[in-house]
């Protein structure tokens, strides 16, 4: 069998498709159309750097109609139904980045479902960036991987780091009924602050934001209105009552692209009074890269951050926001380890 080449599946259940995909593709590279309970789907081996279990597939956006593309493992046991992790790409990379080959490789060794959406790809244009179009090609995705898997809807999972980040605190606001735990690392939450940062640092992402929203987000502009629109932190309060996780490395916005007031912010909107930070200390943090004074004394031993030490963590209800020794990265072992704990208490309206 050469490359490329296209074979045809009849496939009953999420496990078959598997199997036969499996029996079907070895270590060639080829399309496979299965036919799925009447329904063609498009699926091809997976790509260059990810498990050869993993499977890239097109499923139907309920914003648009659209085929949109992702990554996507169901594993191939029966019956009891298993977790959905839903892994978000970062700013500037697309669903075949390689940054989330460790979210896969859980899943595969776990057995649990795993998808990975392209909901528009990187942030450069108005299509994607928190768009509606956005939100909706998630939403679309956990719709895919729970007719294509076993999926248990009380432990659904949604992990990302910067961009991906930022998605994933728009979609805990969007959807919180959906989530069973939310992992944001490094996330933006407000569009129009983070392009006033960036402009200033003479970084890429403002001209990026600009062509999302349609120019400079200037306070009484189109482009603010759609700045909020998109921005995270304008629907953070639904989420109150959902078990939300929010990183940052403190260095993030010296050596990195999102100041850690991004998440010191996003938590406030979540916490309870007595448990916000206040103004002058989330300042004093993002100017001196350091614990503030007032804040000092909260540094913890988390054995899932490894080798980065957490200085200072807060929770207030579900919420938990954590500020480690590092910068702008994601350490995935801790973000799984704390999603694997998390299951959905409160019932969805239709269930």
């Amino acid at each position: 069998m050469k490359d490329g080449s296209l074979i045809v599946l009849v496939a009953h259940h999420a496990t078959d498709l598997s199997f036969a995909i499996k029996s079907s593709c070895h270590n060639w590279r080829v399309k496979t159309l299965v036919v799925f309970f009447g329904l063609a789907i498009s699926v091809s081996a997976a790509p260059k750097g990810w498990p050869k279990e993993i499977r890239e597939i097109k499923y139907p956006s309920k914003a648009d109609d659209s085929k949109q593309p992702a990554l996507f493992y169901a594993p191939t046991v029966r019956g009891e139904p298993r977790p959905l992790l839903v892994g978000l790409h970062s700013w500037s990379s697309d669903y075949k980045q390689t940054m989330s080959v460790p979210y896969s490789k859980w899943c595969i060794e776990k057995k649990w479902n795993f998808i990975h959406p392209n909901f528009r790809g990187p942030n450069r244009r108005p299509e994607a960036t928190g768009s509606e179009l956005v939100v909706q090609d998630i939403l679309s995705a956990v719709d895919y991987a729970k007719k294509n898997g076993a999926v248990d809807e009380r432990r659904i999972y949604l992990v990302g780091a910067s961009g991906g980040g930022y998605a994933a605190l728009l979609m805990a606001g969007r959807a919180p009924e959906l989530w069973a735990g939310v992992s944001a690392w490094v996330p933006i939450s407000d569009l129009a602050k983070w392009h006033a940062e960036t402009t200033k640092r003479k970084l890429k992402y403002a001209r990026e934001i600009e062509l999302s929203i349609g120019g400079k987000p200037l306070p009484g502009t189109k482009a603010a209105v759609e700045a909020k629109k998109r921005s995270a932190i304008t629907y953070l309060a639904r989420a109150k009552g959902m078990a939300l996780d929010i990183n940052a490395g403190i260095n993030d916005g010296h050596n990195g692209s999102v100041p850690i007031n991004h998440s010191l912010e996003a938590f406030n909107v979540l916490a309870v009074e007595k448990d916000r930070i206040g103004t002058k200390e989330i300042s004093e943090f993002v100017k001196t890269a350091k614990v503030p004074a007032a804040l000092k004394g909260q540094e913890l031993v988390d054995a899932t951050y490894g080798k980065k030490v957490v200085l200072f963590r807060r929770k207030s209800g579900t919420a938990r926001v954590t500020i480690f020794q590092g910068g702008h990265e994601l350490i995935s072992e801790a973000a799984l380890q704390w999603l694997a704990k998390q299951k959905r208490m409160r019932a969805r309206k239709n269930e």
